[in-house]
């Protein structure tokens, strides 16, 4: 166990995987785009999507967001030997503010936001994040995306940012948790800054890494849940120790 819960002050969210269902969302673009009879499985499918999107990022850090899912889109129709037409990349570009939060997002982040600061570290674009943050239920702190660094995680810029952020705000790097579902965007990069992390392990009894790809190194989380409902759950019991 890493510690205690109550050290932190602030806590960084990923957003997508973790607070969005992003995973639901997608899925619905690719089987109406690539797969409306049932052609292609949910998991092939998926995959393709972490391949194409991760390669898309990599190779484009600058390109905004709705531009990498049309990147992804076209790779993913590529993968699956199916013809990406242009309506269904701008189907997928265009689908980010319809993908749902998880069940339990909206009321473990109030309860969160009683006991830290609550800041965004999020691999899109302002303007589509603006559609998600209005179904997420809380003001956060700051929101610090991928248009805002002209980087994508794991790339390390937006950890350098919030950490030059949280040095004006007089946050020091042991008062700072990182929250996230993905080893490979989030954790990773997180533990090279020597940051406390929270596995909200969204994927839990499923096979495959999902819209993710797996982790590149061996990487262990400070805690892990199930749920962002049990990581809230924690920090209650803890806080009122």
């Amino acid at each position: 166990m890493a510690g205690d819960l109550t050290q932190f002050r602030v806590l960084t969210f990923d957003c997508y995987g973790t607070l969005i269902d992003w995973e639901r969302g997608i899925l619905a673009v690719l089987r109406r785009h690539f797969s409306p009879n049932g052609e292609w499985a949910d998991d092939a499918m998926i995959k393709a999507f972490a391949i194409g999107e991760s390669e898309a990022e990599r190779d484009n850090p600058i390109a905004m967001y709705p531009d990498i899912l049309r990147m992804a889109a076209r790779r993913v129709g590529k993968a699956l030997g199916i013809d990406c037409t242009p309506e269904a990349a701008d189907a997928l570009a265009m689908s980010v503010g319809d993908w749902p939060p998880f069940d339990d997002t909206v009321a473990a982040l109030q309860k969160l936001n009683q006991r830290y600061k609550l800041v965004i570290l999020s691999n899109v674009d302002r303007a589509s994040f603006a559609k998600s943050n209005a179904r997420l239920g809380v003001e956060f702190d700051a929101i610090i995306t991928a248009e805002d660094v002209a980087a994508y995680k794991p790339a390390l810029s937006h950890f350098r940012r919030a950490a030059k952020l949280f040095d004006e705000w007089g946050i020091q790097r042991h008062e700072w948790l990182h929250v996230a579902q993905s080893l490979f965007h989030d954790h990773i990069p997180a533990k090279s800054m020597d940051l406390k992390t929270a596995w909200i392990d969204r994927r839990h009894g499923r096979e495959g890494w999902g819209a993710t790809l797996p982790p590149n190194s061996n990487v262990k989380p400070d805690w892990t849940f199930n749920t962002l409902a049990d990581f809230a759950a924690r920090v209650e019991e803890e806080w009122m120790q």
